[in-house]
């Protein structure tokens, strides 16, 4: 006697047709998009300024073997990582004490409105006289661009908060603390994640934008010194292994949203 169903659900294995069918597309489009790129390097376009798909795989290839990618990505990983985080946590901390009262709200909101509208790239050098030409700047940098996003997110989710569960649980005598924790927090968590998703490729931008005006290491230096040198297939290969990186981090954040969220 069988022990249950021996195949998935038609509704799971319809959705692992789709997921399927959306990872082919998205090989067939790179892969379509290389090989036009390819074949105009050349005879349609100028290789010193587009270079090649085959030149930027030499180019990643070469370093890898040396170490010298392995070793600047991992840089403005710990850069970004450690911006990341405390970037969040503030952003998420702060959006709460401000969400929290409507007149404290509306009072910093536009002074944090005109902060956020500063680009961030021309606070680097600012940051770089602060704390020197380190780790510090870098980190800064990258904490203060997901720092913005995180908490307007966060403020717009803890508006979303059903208020009639909150009336009622003041009713019945409960603190700010349970509020947060039993309606605010769990309201504002799927805008938390939106939050996280947009920020941390800006976190990777302000830390390479440092990186590019004052380092010796990471993928903005790497960038840079191609630059420098006229190399064209290197300048594409840091940004190409940048954007895996991101990519792939904000894939990560994603099927940790999924997974959470798996109720809904």
């Amino acid at each position: 006697m069988s022990d249950g169903p021996t195949t998935p659900p038609s509704a799971f294995a319809g959705k692992l047709r789709r997921l399927d069918a959306v990872w082919f597309y998205r090989a067939l489009f790179l892969v379509a998009f290389l090989g036009t790129w390819q074949l105009a390097s050349g005879p349609l376009l100028d290789p010193f300024w587009v270079s090649s798909p085959s030149a930027i795989g030499a180019t990643l290839v070469k370093w890898t073997r040396s170490g010298a990618l392995q070793y600047h990505l991992l840089v403005t990983f710990k850069e970004t990582a450690t911006g990341f985080v405390f970037g969040a946590a503030f952003g998420i901390l702060a959006a709460f004490v401000i969400g929290s009262s409507d007149i404290l709200r509306r009072t910093v909101d536009p002074f944090l409105t005109a902060v956020y509208g500063v680009p961030k790239v021309a606070l680097a050098p600012l940051f770089i006289m602060w704390f020197g030409i380190g780790l510090a700047p870098k980190i800064v940098l990258a904490a203060v661009s997901v720092f913005f996003l995180v908490l307007f997110s966060t403020i717009g989710g803890i508006a979303q908060a059903d208020r009639k569960m909150v009336d009622a649980l003041r009713i019945m005598g409960a603190g700010r603390f349970t509020v947060h924790r039993r309606v605010t927090f769990p309201s504002a968590l799927p805008w938390v994640f939106s939050g996280l998703k947009l920020g941390l490729p800006y976190g990777f931008v302000g830390a390479v934008a440092a990186e590019m005006m004052a380092s010796n290491a990471g993928i903005g230096f790497l960038t840079q010194n191609a630059a420098g040198q006229l190399d064209t297939a290197g300048v594409f290969a840091a940004l190409f292994a940048l954007m895996v990186v991101t990519a792939a981090l904000n894939e990560g954040l994603g099927r940790l949203e999924h997974r959470i969220f798996r109720w809904r």
